[in-house]
């Protein structure tokens, strides 16, 4: 039963999510997130330019509440924009990004696109990337795949299935079609290979030890008794004995 709310769910926010692409301006968001609320349903659009899906006074979001109630059913929809904070980090953002200036400028200057765009993934901290160009609208013959890649990105594993964040995204050129798959792997993942060195300073107290006092007031008491012994002597010698008078 739970299965089948949460399958019933994802299908509603994939219906959605193709819904909200084909109404806003392309490239202008980046996922949306389902919510139920007391008072109806809450949809929650997070995008890196909030004014353009915005629009005018609210004409997109009163356009997106007026399908929402008529295609989808819902009583009382309740639209909220959130603005991603490092949108060079999300991957769905750089994807539309590239294919909007495919659609825009055509796909001629495809490798300064994606070895920018990787530039600027990298210089917003992520620790690897990866940007995908394929299809028949890439400057060819027929059909090629072209990878740019920098930094340290897992491929297989656990780290690679549930941690890389992915991103896709279709450019209809007249040419064909060119598809745009990002993958980064964001600075805040914790890797279970990695090694941290500590600095610690330990401090070292250096304790005078016993052996060589006593080594010292060995040597001053056997100093005194030979001292000692030299003046018994000479008083020895100086003290004349009885044959000598006689």
């Amino acid at each position: 039963m739970i299965e089948k709310q949460i399958l019933n769910k994802k299908i509603k926010e994939y219906l959605l999510q193709e819904h909200i692409a084909k109404e806003l301006p392309s490239g202008s968001y980046s996922k949306l997130e389902l919510k139920k609320t007391p008072l109806g349903e809450k949809i929650i659009i997070y995008t890196s330019r909030p004014g353009l899906v915005v629009g005018a006074k609210g004409a997109n979001i009163n356009r997106l509440n007026r399908a929402l109630k008529s295609e989808f059913k819902m009583e009382n929809p309740e639209v909220e924009i959130a603005e991603i904070e490092s949108p060079n980090l999300d991957p769905t953002s750089v994807a539309e990004r590239i294919v909007s200036s495919f659609e825009r400028f055509g796909p001629k200057r495809f490798k300064s696109a994606g070895y920018r765009t990787l530039q600027d993934i990298i210089d917003a901290g992520a620790l690897g990337a990866e940007i995908v160009i394929s299809g028949r609208g890439v400057p060819s013959s027929r059909a090629k795949t072209w990878r740019f890649l920098a930094g340290h990105l897992k491929k297989s594993g656990n780290v690679s299935e549930n941690l890389v964040k992915r991103g896709i995204a279709v450019a209809h050129l007249k040419s064909g079609s060119v598809g745009v798959k990002v993958s980064i792997l964001t600075p805040d993942t914790k890797l279970p290979d990695e090694v941290k060195f500590i600095d610690t300073t330990i401090e070292v107290k250096e304790e005078q030890s016993e052996e060589p006092l006593q080594k010292e007031a060995k040597s001053t008491t056997k100093k005194g008794r030979k001292k000692k012994k030299e003046v018994i002597e000479e008083k020895n010698e100086e003290v004349p004995s009885e044959t000598d008078g006689q």
